[in-house]
């Protein structure tokens, strides 16, 4: 069966795509992250897809729709209202269009109950776009997901169990965790031609865990003496939340804000009764991680996680503050280092405004998400090219414990684990 996997470079689409390919499936993933290395990827931005036309070119031939396509909320790059509703009712218009009967819909546990913000709304709005077409559909509404891969949530989760002190958030409900592999197995048992559809079932595990609790079990997965909780005041949850979007307008999808906020104190929890009927036993947390041992992977993911917005932060702020400095108090001692060097009057001011423009360009394309990845590029070549010109120019720097060619390499080295740990998935 030829299959197209909407969202195919996610958490969810990721392994479906995987699992399908080698149970011999022909699967089409698509997404805008897909890098069109070959007819087995395609880039689709559901954004732009304001009318059934344009999902015509790319489902020639495909037998089968998975839709694993999500985000958590609106920012400059991602639309609810989109990815959720009007972009995706008109890839349902043209399934129907186009007589491609079976569509595996991923919508959100708890959305036809409560609905607190516009990604909960938006889900809702786009299972009942679906659910009006004449199409073998089946909507699934997973809670939590936790596999071996980790993603947004789940991979704050790991993240915060790496600290020595749990942080909890104010208000949060409980959580029945579905493992990724049993997602897996209900989109595969759905596939099937001969399976009911047009039916809504809810992915979720068999126990009912604190926010808490499962960063405790993560915890301990990756063999860490437990860790006592801090529940932290409303006020400080708050900030935390503003500042994830502030974070998300220069492109980053920091997993803690606002949306979060509203939808984690609903909690997400369930009915075991939809996959019981279908024959799914649903394997706990604590059942997943007895057989599956972290390995070091794990480990240094979750030591990591916490980490990385640290170093960009730091990274950031100083290229941008030695921009500042050099054009300020710092003024007359780049001015006395190039007259040392045999460089005076507007050639040396103009060289010094030049650094500080450079500089103060890096630390905004590293602040940006879509231009970090040049910004840190940048950064190492400036920073070799000021220790090249620095020892032609003033040799004695080297000299000097507290002087920049010693304090340089340090900051090359951080920008090399910058690089390293860009990804989110």
């Amino acid at each position: 069966m030829k299959i197209a996997v909407i969202g195919g470079t996610g958490l969810i689409g990721s392994a479906i795509a995987a699992h399908l390919s080698s149970r011999g499936h022909s699967v089409v993933s698509m997404s805008r992250s897909g890098d069109q290395s070959g007819p087995a990827v395609q880039r689709v931005d559901i954004s732009a897809a304001t009318s059934a036309a344009y999902w015509v070119p790319y489902l020639d031939g495909i037998e089968a729709i998975v839709n694993c396509a999500g985000v958590l909320q609106d920012s400059p790059g991602d639309s609810t209202s989109m990815v959720h509703h009007h972009g995706i009712a008109n890839l349902f218009a043209a399934c129907e269009q186009l007589q491609i009967r079976r569509v595996i819909h991923f919508s959100a546990i708890g959305v036809d109950r409560e609905t607190p913000s516009d990604f909960s709304r938006s889900k809702l709005a786009g299972d009942k776009a679906l659910m009006e077409r004449d199409l073998d559909w089946v909507i699934l509404r997973p809670s939590v997901v936790i596999g071996r891969p980790a993603y947004g949530a789940s991979a704050l989760m790991r993240g915060l169990a790496a600290l020595p002190a749990i942080p909890v958030m104010p208000n949060t409900g409980q959580l029945q965790i579905v493992l990724l592999e049993d997602v897996v197995r209900t989109v595969e048992h759905f596939l099937d031609s001969d399976t009911p559809a047009r039916q809504v079932v809810e992915l979720v595990g068999p126990q009912r865990y604190s926010f808490g609790e499962v960063v405790a079990l993560i915890r301990r997965w990756c063999r860490w003496p437990p860790a006592r909780e801090i529940h932290l005041p409303q006020f400080a949850s708050s900030m935390m939340y503003k500042f994830g979007d502030m974070i998300s307008y220069l492109g980053w999808r920091p997993p803690v804000r606002s949306t979060a906020e509203r939808e984690m104190v609903r909690g997400a929890t369930g009915n075991l009764e939809g996959m019981q009927r279908l024959g799914l036993q649903s394997k706990s947390l604590s059942e997943f991680f007895a057989a599956e041992p972290a390995s070091v992977q794990e480990r240094w993911f979750a030591g990591m996680y916490l980490v990385k917005p640290a170093i960009f932060i730091v990274l950031s702020l100083f290229w941008i503050s030695t921009a500042f400095v050099s054009l300020g108090p710092g003024w007359g001692y780049g001015m006395g280092l190039m007259g040392e060097g045999g460089v005076e009057g507007t050639a040396a001011a103009l060289t010094v405004i030049a650094g500080a423009l450079a500089d103060l360009v890096i630390g905004i394309a590293i602040a940006y998400r879509p231009t970090s990845r040049y910004g840190l590029y940048a950064a190492i070549v400036i920073s070799f090219t000021y220790a090249i010109v620095g020892t032609i120019l003033v040799p004695r720097l080297w000299a000097d414990p507290l002087g920049p060619m010693l304090k340089i390499w340090p900051v090359i080295v951080l920008h090399f684990a910058a690089l390293a740990v860009l990804e989110d998935r």
